[in-house]
């Protein structure tokens, strides 16, 4: 289990949980005579029918891997289901999934009628902190689903980032930046969501200002595999590209050069220079690192 996120799932979601007597196989499913009676100390365990079960509202994480399920199920009709999901009961007498969707969704491709779940007493904000702390041990969400997830304890709960992090185990900055992902364009949320950038790729990319220029830069990013450290210098080149000219170096551009000069940038994903003088001039195309030098090279059509 994953520490340093305040109390462990373990801690928060389980109690009376069976554990095996010496001897016994931990593959054995739970039967139902043998399902923990409850202490005292926690929430009870007892066999709810899949069918009254329905999703958590709140639930962060959006992607469910399908191969993933299927070999979850698979184990499932093996071994049982060896570790109860939690839920809690709604008026209408159905259940809501606070934790374990994953196991739910398998459970139903094995073809369970039936599944073991902790029946808790919570209200929508600690359903949603509960399921979020579950995806976070587990590290079972993408970036952008854990930043929609702080985003909503923060809008449906009116939670600030400190509270937020209070409640999550993490530092206020680690929510704080998690959040500004939100504020990526949606083909870059595309990216995230599929594995193809990494949070910290697409942090470095916020500095881009200009959308297109954004899109441009992180598809050069994933096309040529470059570091993290190269995103954030490709970024920093990009976003200060005019402003690094120097105090009466060169004559402003002329509007026409300037689209040119945009356009390069665009094109190429780095930054580029123009300097015009009259009908002359010359252009200065920079890179960062030996990757990129072959990455323009190949763009230009340069062979060597």
């Amino acid at each position: 289990m994953k520490k340093g996120l305040g109390k462990s799932l373990d801690e928060i979601i389980s109690a009376g949980v069976r554990r095996m007597p010496s001897g016994e196989a931990p593959g054995e499913p739970l039967p139902a005579a043998g399902l923990p009676a409850s202490t005292g100390s926690g929430p009870p365990i007892r066999l709810v029918a899949i069918d009254q079960i329905r999703a958590n509202p709140r639930q962060p994480r959006r992607q469910f891997d399908e191969a993933g399920l299927k070999e979850l199920a698979a184990s499932i009709r093996e071994h049982g289901l060896l570790q109860p999901i939690a839920v809690r009961q709604q008026p209408d007498g159905a259940f809501e999934l606070i934790a374990g969707e994953r196991r739910w969704r398998a459970a139903q491709i094995a073809g369970l009628a039936e599944i073991p779940a902790m029946v808790r007493s919570t209200d929508d904000a600690g359903s949603l902190e509960l399921a979020l702390v579950e995806n976070l041990q587990r590290e079972d969400l993408n970036p952008l689903e854990e930043a929609y997830g702080y985003e909503q304890l923060a809008a449906q709960f009116n939670l600030t980032q400190e509270e937020i992090a209070a409640r999550i185990g993490k530092e206020r900055a680690t929510i704080a930046n998690a959040l500004r992902l939100l504020q990526l364009s949606p083909k870059l949320h595309h990216y995230l969501v599929h594995g193809q950038l990494t949070a910290g790729h697409a942090k470095s990319l916020l500095s881009i200002g200009n959308e297109e220029l954004q899109i441009k830069a992180a598809e050069a990013v994933i096309r040529d595999g470059l570091s993290v450290r190269a995103t954030e210098q490709l970024a920093r080149a990009l976003a200060t590209g005019r402003k690094t000219r120097g105090k009466g170096s060169a004559p402003a551009l002329p509007t026409h050069m300037k689209a040119i000069e945009e356009a390069l940038q665009q094109k190429l994903a780095t930054r580029v220079r123009v300097i015009s003088k009259g009908d002359k001039g010359r252009i200065e195309i920079e890179y960062f690192s030996r990757e990129d030098l072959e990455r323009l090279l190949a763009q230009l059509g340069v062979t060597l």
